[in-house]
């Protein structure tokens, strides 16, 4: 929830849009209920932290730095929200700290709960001489030879401190004389080892114990300043997050590959635009670092607890304890899809619905692999926006390549975060022989396409994968993603479209089946809730129900509450932002929308019309923002199978119905749980899904 009283600045009436970054901070704060949630095993209570630690690390490197760089061009405007930036950043500020403690107070908990199963986070100043003997050798033998400590008094510049990494800033003085100091820097190498060391415990059904890598450090700085005659160490964490842009220069000279390569080097030291520091740091110190940080108190200065960078905390060990994770749901083997029997043949008599993490992704993996060596198959076109470091896609993609097939692949070097990454995989590509395109300039290719040409004698036959998620076998064991498989020609020949346009972007091709974008999506969209807003006021019935990851696009909100005004019904589940006020008198009365925040990540965009009882059914790669309807490539499919359609309700109406995972999306932004009746059973939609696939 947003501070009462900063409440007004988003309730005022005229003001019908709430605030994308306000929005994104109510869905981090419903992955920290998580982390407070008493039903979720304890293990994946900590997980949570470490995802809210994560979300919030992209935040401020993506929206705050943009905010900040908006605030210095623009520090009036107050066209978008009816804020200046600069009230908006005081407002995210505001929220951080206040969620912050929120997540100490978790955290606190979390450790008292882990007590009470005989497992204890115990620190430097807490070992036995036992453990510390084992921390010791365990410092001298892995940790140790990592370490590049940096004497900040003699170093003539500070040194460039990483994004996303945390330091111990260290302060070296003598017992009888506290004014003769030094101060250093130690990065804790998490890189290289293990953020959590559990220590052994030769006794049976004993306590367990585990110690953080930074408090290895803190035992044993007396063996890393050893030359030093001081005999009085203190160390405080601290962590800065930058601004993750990339600036790309105009030299035409230059390929995109060699300026983004440029750009990431220098994406190191962007602006810093958030820095947090334990609380108990002497402010002397403190204030030593700003200076040389070059930030001033008005910036982003967070004062946090001993420990930060709580993402690693989603690799928490589970102890061997299995009530404290959650029951391993292993993955689904679609019912029509056959071991020893060709995909492509089934695809020839009908259309093929995979969901994940429910389905194995060992039949999209298939996909590829039998395309790599059928004899027919004379090319693969496939899109990558986010591909698994160790994929096996594309070793089916080098497979084809080897087998003498055509093969093209369009990568998006600018997926954020994912850029070196995907360097990779397009020359790995290239050299195998593929023809890689580098996207659209000026916009990003976001969808998730493959599309496999076979020739069997004079008959081709196309054959599509199209989706809502990447082609990443990492990801999909826990994002919640849909993916159509078929031969279909309405689709299949305007995907072929598609790529005709990668390859030369003057064709851009005619759809009457596919949504792309940035052509023609926003207009067909806008003509749906048209069609829904004129039967309504002719007394029909009319609908709209769809889920998406983001609602933020103006247009498309201002003609969501034209249509509620006419009487349509409109049901939304969306994961994160959600700029649109629900249940609001006269404006958004016929609107409602939930969250749901689970175990696995909600991903999938669908799309669901009423249609004057001829229902619509969609779905992509695309949410209704602004980015993703005018400056992105995107691919909407419609379902035209009757059963798969009914797949898609099943799935729709069961995230629903959910009473025990969905929250409330209100104009208010309070997070609240959907209530049942006492009577009522509890519905856990992606459990409840899961077993209900099982059963078929």
């Amino acid at each position: 929830m947003i501070a009462k009283d900063k409440q007004h600045l988003i309730k005022e009436e005229n003001i019908k849009i709430i605030p994308r970054d306000l929005s994104w901070l109510s869905f981090n704060a419903r992955v920290l209920q998580e982390a407070e949630d008493q039903t979720v095993p304890l293990v994946e209570r900590f997980k949570f932290l470490g995802i809210f630690s994560s979300n919030l690390d992209e935040f401020f490197r993506v929206r705050v730095a943009s905010l900040k760089r908006y605030e210095a061009l623009n520090p009036t405007d107050r066209k978008t929200y009816g804020m200046t930036p600069k009230q908006i950043l005081k407002l995210i500020q505001d929220k951080v700290i206040e969620l912050n403690d929120k997540f100490e107070e978790i955290y606190l908990e979390l450790e008292r709960q882990l007590e009470s199963e005989k497992i204890f986070i115990i620190n430097e100043a807490e070992l036995n001489e036992e453990q510390g003997n084992f921390v010791r050798n365990y410092f001298r033998e892995k940790v140790r030879p990592t370490l590049v400590p940096v004497m900040l008094d003699t170093s003539p510049e500070f040194p460039m401190l990483k994004d996303k990494n945390i330091y111990l800033a260290i302060k070296l003085s003598k017992k009888d004389n506290p004014r003769d100091k030094k101060y250093a820097l130690v990065e804790v190498p998490t890189y290289k080892n293990p953020r959590f060391i559990v220590i052994p415990n030769k006794e049976a059904n004993a306590n367990q114990y585990i110690i953080l890598l930074d408090d290895v450090i803190r035992y044993c700085l007396d063996e890393i300043f050893y030359i030093f005659d001081y005999n009085q160490f203190s160390a405080y964490t601290i962590k800065l997050t930058r601004d993750a842009e990339l600036d790309f220069d105009d030299d035409v000279h230059e390929s995109i590959m060699q300026k983004l390569s440029k750009s990431l080097k220098e994406r190191k030291k962007g602006r810093l635009v958030r820095f947090i520091y334990d609380e108990s740091m002497p402010i002397d110190f403190l204030n030593f670092i700003i200076r040389k940080l070059h930030m001033l108190k008005s910036d982003n200065l967070i004062a946090g607890g001993r420990y930060h960078n709580f993402k690693d905390f989603m690799s928490f060990p589970d102890m061997g304890k299995s009530h404290l994770i959650n029951t391993p749901l292993s993955p689904i083997y679609h019912k029509d899809i056959q071991l020893k029997k060709s995909l492509f043949s089934l695809l020839n008599k009908k259309d093929i619905l995979l969901q994940y993490p429910y389905h194995s992704i060992s039949h999209m993996i298939d996909f590829f692999r039998e395309a790599a060596i059928d004899p027919m198959v004379v090319s693969v076109k496939t899109t990558f926006y986010r591909v698994a470091e160790d994929s096996n896609v594309i070793n089916a993609l080098i497979n084809a390549i080897r087998n003498g097939k055509q093969v093209t692949v369009v990568v998006e070097l600018q997926a954020r975060f994912d850029e070196e990454n995907n360097i990779y995989w397009a020359n790995k590509l290239r050299e195998e022989g593929a023809k890689v395109i580098f996207g659209v300039p000026d916009m990003k290719v976001h969808s998730k396409l493959c599309l496999i040409t076979r020739k069997d004698k004079r008959v081709v036959t196309h054959y599509a994968y199209i989706g809502t998620g990447n082609f990443n076998e990492k990801t999909a064991s826990f994002y919640s993603d849909h993916a159509l498989l078929t031969s279909d020609i309405r689709i299949t020949e305007e995907i072929n479209q598609v790529f005709s346009f990668f390859e030369s972007n003057l064709r851009i091709g005619q759809y009457k089946h596919l949504l792309v974008s940035p052509f023609f999506m926003r207009k067909e969209f806008i003509k749906l809730i048209d069609k829904e807003i004129k039967n309504a006021r002719s007394k029909k019935e009319a609908y709209i129900f769809v889920k998406l990851n983001s609602l933020m696009d103006n247009e498309i909100i201002q003609k969501l509450y034209d249509a509620s005004k006419a009487g349509v019904k409109i049901r939304m589940i969306i994961r994160g932002i959600c700029s649109i006020k629900p249940g609001v008198k006269h404006l958004s009365d016929n609107i409602q929308a939930i969250s749901i925040v689970d175990r696995f990540l909600e991903h999938s965009r669908i799309f669901i019309f009423c249609n004057g009882g001829v229902e619509k059914i969609y779905f992509g790669s695309a949410d209704w923002m602004t980015r993703n309807l005018d400056h992105r490539v995107e691919v909407i499919t419609p379902i035209y199978d009757r059963k798969i359609k009914d797949e898609i309700r099943a799935f729709m109406e069961m995230q629903w119905s959910d009473n025990v995972k969905a929250r409330i999306l209100d104009a208010s932004q309070t997070n609240q749980y959907k209530t049942r009746t006492e009577d009522e059973p509890a519905i856990q939609a992606q459990t409840d899904y899961y077993y209900s696939l099982l059963d078929k």
